[in-house]
């Protein structure tokens, strides 16, 4: 078995990278590093760098390889910053995906596995089930339902089998701390490192529920040996929401220090998200709840002491600047 895993030096993708090497599959990541890292492709993964817009590059490593299986995971997914880089966010994210998606068909992949996001129901009932009509709010939201959309055409066009995942509000080991505008634990740990307070947009009554990356990972890379998920699309994640606020605080505790929160103006953003899982379950059978809150930080903490502070780039090309959050000027 052959497999493409694009974003395998992020987070997620690198260990999707990882856990299909424990499958046996012989792995290539793809990655542009403009959020990952080279030293977290996992040993035994052949790297290449580069970008999905590059259709060339596409081409090439899809003739040399005959992949059999796409794991998707590159994209800039940044939900509150996508409202001010609308170019940018529909290049990477959708038409990037497109790009893939024609390689896929034209080499007549066995099964294209995507990882969306609950960004696509936006403001919707709760929890938010697989059978709710999406709605996203932002665009990378967009963007991502978009090519969920565009997985389904090309499946009852030209059988491409597919397979999508909307996980939500990931954290763990190889994430990227060091990012301003995305992965809020990230962003706690990081300043935390710097001595500075906790920064949360809003009063933090926002409610997400928070999923260990190793509780989402492995179901992603093995579902492609599982023929009832063809051409499914599955929540996948922690079931228990928290509010910003109580993560913060278990962040604190994690590093063992009192809690300092600086709260800025809200930002607009979806106030409360988390999904079911029960379709995810009844297909791949994993119903052992998951990692509990604290017991993920405290590893993914004890990850981020090791590898210290990281410093992020300011994103260097803001198209729009009105209501522009203040923090990100």
């Amino acid at each position: 078995m052959r497999s493409l895993v694009t974003g395998g030096a992020g987070f997620i993708g690198s260990h999707i990278a990882r856990h299909c090497l424990a499958l046996g599959h012989e792995v290539i990541v793809l990655d542009d590093l403009s959020g990952g890292f080279r030293d977290q492709v996992p040993e035994g993964a052949q790297f290449v760098e580069g970008s999905l817009v590059n259709q060339d590059l596409l081409r090439i490593l899809f003739s040399e390889h005959c992949f059999d299986y796409v794991y998707h995971l590159a994209a800039y997914a940044a939900e509150g910053l996508s409202h001010f880089i609308r170019h940018f966010n529909y290049t990477n994210n959708l038409i990037g995906s497109v790009n893939l998606i024609n390689e896929s068909v034209r080499n007549e992949v066995k099964a294209f596995v995507f990882t969306s996001s609950i960004a696509v129901y936006g403001v919707n009932q709760l929890p938010m089930t697989e059978a709710l009509m999406p709605q996203p709010e932002d665009p990378y939201g967009i963007a991502k339902y978009a090519v969920e959309l565009d997985l389904r055409a090309a499946n009852e066009m030209f059988g491409l089998n597919y397979i999508v995942f909307r996980p939500h509000n990931v954290y763990g080991e190889n994430q990227n701390i060091g990012d301003r505008y995305r992965n809020v634990i990230g962003i706690f740990m990081n300043q935390i490192m710097q001595g500075q307070p906790m920064t949360i947009f809003g009063d933090g009554s926002q409610t997400r529920a928070f999923s260990y990356v190793d509780d989402v990972a492995p179901v992603i890379a093995r579902s492609v040996e599982v023929p009832e998920a063809y051409n499914q699309v599955f929540n996948i994640g922690a079931d228990q929401p928290y509010t910003v606020n109580e993560l913060a605080n278990a962040v604190a505790i994690a590093f063992g220090v009192e809690s300092r929160i600086e709260h800025l103006p809200a930002r607009l953003e979806v106030q409360h998200a988390y999904p079911n899982h029960d379709k995810a379950r009844s297909i791949f059978g994993n119903d052992d709840g998951g990692m509990p809150l604290e017991e993920g930080i405290a590893r993914m903490a004890a990850w981020a002491k090791r590898v210290g502070v990281r410093v992020g780039r300011k994103f260097g090309n803001i198209e729009v600047t009105r209501n522009l959050p203040r923090s990100w000027q």
